[in-house]
């Protein structure tokens, strides 16, 4: 009978274990109304599963103490000595098997509907997350530890998921349980029922010692295990991979990582010891009740006051009714356990985006400007970057508060018109706020003042998909992702096809390099296509953009990390980009947009100068400075306008060419 008793207890005391190493760390929290209302919110679509799921909890609840009860008649039977009693055992054996077969199924049914509803829920709170993240302003990322925000779609869903398997099935299958077991006990036998239970306090309350201390070092093993994953993402990726070997310091990382990985091991040492030495007391003190069970029992059984089978009814019940009362001493900490998880991927759900598409928005013209007016305008704009406290959280960026300060403005109104078919160049020094400039054009931001218009539109009138169709941006270090050549150019045009790629490929000057590839288009290019040089990847960006064939191109620091090999072969793919299209280029190579239309010289948030080259190194002012310090530097002039001639082929201007 002690098996039974061991089994019984071994997950009702884990999971008292588990939440007397939360308790600490939920002291003080309450039930929060609102939380719980979204809960439910999200459990509505699977109501049905769930109704199904507790009744068939409840039904082995029921089964479980209805099998002890017939246990003991059968023993009852058995020393009864009455006539029939073969007979009677045998159906009752036969019932027990009944019951069995029957629980069986209703275990496998409530671990479906468990499963079903989980990851039904799982499902939803990821997808939820995950296109709410990708809405944020890019300002989160900038300050959101990558690590921390990835917790949320993993850890924490994961958490939330349980309120609806392991913390709901367990509330209910125990309450019913429990109720029922002591019940039955105090009916056959209040005196051994009471005298049993006596032995729970000698159990709790080691237990919440126990408790306490591996709160600690668990909590301590979770800060280390955490500090390892972070030096294992920073340390595998290819530019950390980078650093320690060009500074010789492998060993030195190998020791750092030993110490931590050291005292992990020590920490778990300790937890399996404290955790043995806990459900040895567990079952030291289930045993000793049981062992008070038989022998109170069974002296009452032969001095006649009770059956011999009421005495195997008790042990057998006893088994089922510590286990429910050590789990339910818990369940608030279970309960808010699931709620914190909730709250916290509610948390990252409750950021609002700062950019949203406004109702009635409209799309901009498929040409901008075509019509005579600029394709691209700044009207007296306005811009300062959010404060912490607007973009992010204070737990996904490892602080205690945000930082609510007000920053100060980048742009203090810019105003500026480009027509369709013109190059304007945007130059300046550091920091003068050029990348901004570019990047309130494709909304990646909003302005705080002024506005921005995309062929006579407002960009936060404009629908964000015909925006970004209008808008094709090549930035000086150009993501490619960890997928092949054809999924990092069909991410502009997701139906384009071998044709299509090799076309853009041509035109961007990299399309012999890629066929050259054993894999040709289905190359993998390698985590932010470190198989490549910089000038491959630039090039194999501006195929990205010819495919998209957007009617305006931005340019930011399109070659500034390149060689001069490299540079000359991205600006022949320029080139075929921004013939026919309006084009804003950013660069702090002064002799690369000398044929500019205009030149837009910009400084501490405000355009301080504007005209030609020719016009404005003339006029002896910052432009004329800057272009004599870089040529001071020997800096080689390459002009976008001016580079070598691509060879003949076939170069898509415009989308419809593309497609045909």
């Amino acid at each position: 009978m002690t098996a039974p008793m061991g089994m019984g207890h071994m997950g009702a005391g884990w999971s008292m274990l588990r939440g007397l190493r939360k308790r600490d760390e939920l002291a003080g929290r309450k039930v929060n109304r609102r939380t719980l209302g979204r809960v439910l919110g999200f459990a509505r679509p699977y109501r049905r599963d769930i109704a199904i799921f507790l009744v068939a909890v409840v039904l082995s609840a029921v089964i479980g103490v209805a099998t002890p009860v017939l246990a003991g008649d059968v023993v009852n039977a058995i020393t009864g000595g009455r006539a029939g009693a073969g007979g009677v055992v045998v159906r009752l054996a036969a019932l027990i098997a009944g019951l069995a077969i029957v629980d069986a199924g209703l275990s496998l049914a409530q671990r479906w509907y468990s499963a079903r509803i989980g990851e039904g829920i799982i499902l939803d709170l990821r997808t939820r997350v995950y296109d709410h993240v990708q809405r944020m302003p890019l300002q989160f990322f900038t300050r959101t530890q990558t690590g921390a925000l990835v917790s949320r779609l993993n850890n924490d869903v994961l958490g939330a998921q349980q309120a609806f398997t392991s913390t709901l099935s367990g509330v209910v299958s125990n309450v019913i349980q429990l109720v029922l077991t002591a019940a039955v006990m105090f009916t056959l036998s209040w005196p051994i029922t009471l005298i049993s239970l006596a032995m729970l306090p000698m159990f709790i309350l080691p237990a919440r010692r126990v408790g306490r201390r591996l709160a600690e070092i668990t909590r301590e093993s979770y800060q280390l295990d955490a500090s390892m994953n972070a030096t294992m993402t920073e340390r595998f990726g290819v530019a950390g991979a980078l650093l320690v070997k060009l500074f010789g310091r492998p060993d030195a990382e190998a020791q750092r990582f030993a110490a931590r990985a050291a005292r992990v091991r020590d920490i778990g040492i300790q937890q399996a010891m404290y955790s043995r030495a806990f459900f040895v007391a567990m079952l030291l003190v289930a045993s000793l009740a049981q062992a008070l069970t038989y022998g109170l029992g069974g002296w009452l059984a032969v001095s006649g006051k009770v059956s011999a089978g009421t005495v195997v009814t008790l042990a057998l019940l006893l088994t089922r009714l510590y286990g429910p009362l050590t789990a339910l001493s818990n369940v608030r900490v279970d309960v808010m356990s699931a709620l914190v998880s909730f709250e916290r991927v509610f948390e990252v759900l409750d950021l609002a985006p700062a950019i949203a598409e406004k109702p009635g928005a409209v799309a901009v013209p498929r040409q901008p400007g075509a019509g005579g007016g600029p394709a691209v305008e700044f009207r007296d704009v306005r811009f300062r970057y959010p404060a912490a406290a607007e973009v992010s959280l204070a737990s996904l960026e490892d602080v205690a508060t945000l930082d609510r300060t007000t920053t100060e403005p980048v742009l203090r109104g810019v105003s500026f018109a480009i027509y369709p078919g013109q190059m304007v160049a945007l130059v300046g020094p550091s920091g003068a706020g050029k990348s901004t400039t570019a990047m309130l054009i494709s909304r990646v931001y909003d302005v705080t003042g002024g506005q921005v218009l995309v062929g006579g539109v407002d960009v936060r009138d404009a629908t964000l998909d015909s925006l970004r169709d209008a808008i094709g941006v090549v930035t000086q270090d150009s993501h490619l992702f960890h997928e092949t050549i054809a999924e990092n150019l069909r991410y502009a045009k997701p139906d384009a096809t071998d044709e299509e790629l090799w076309t853009a490929l041509r035109a961007a000057q990299v399309e012999q390099l890629v066929r050259a590839l054993p894999d040709g288009l289905q190359t993998v290019v390698g985590e932010r296509g470190y198989r490549f040089s910089g000038g491959e990847k630039q090039r194999i960006a501006i195929a990205r953009l010819l495919l998209k064939a957007p009617s305006i191109v931005i340019l930011d620091e399109a070659t500034a990390h390149l060689d001069s090999e490299s540079e000359a072969a991205v600006q022949r793919a320029l080139s075929a980009a921004l013939a026919g299209r309006t084009a804003l280029v950013i660069a702090h190579r002064l002799s690369t947009v000398r044929d500019a239309d205009q030149i837009l010289v910009l400084d501490d948030g405000r355009i301080v100068e504007r005209g030609t080259h020719d016009e404005l190194v003339a006029a002896g002012g910052l432009y004329a400075e800057l272009y004599r310090t870089q040529f001071a530097a020997a800096d080689s002039p390459t002009p976008y306008v001016a580079a070598a001639e691509p060879e003949p082929v076939a170069v898509p201007t415009t989308r419809d060419s593309l497609d045909s």
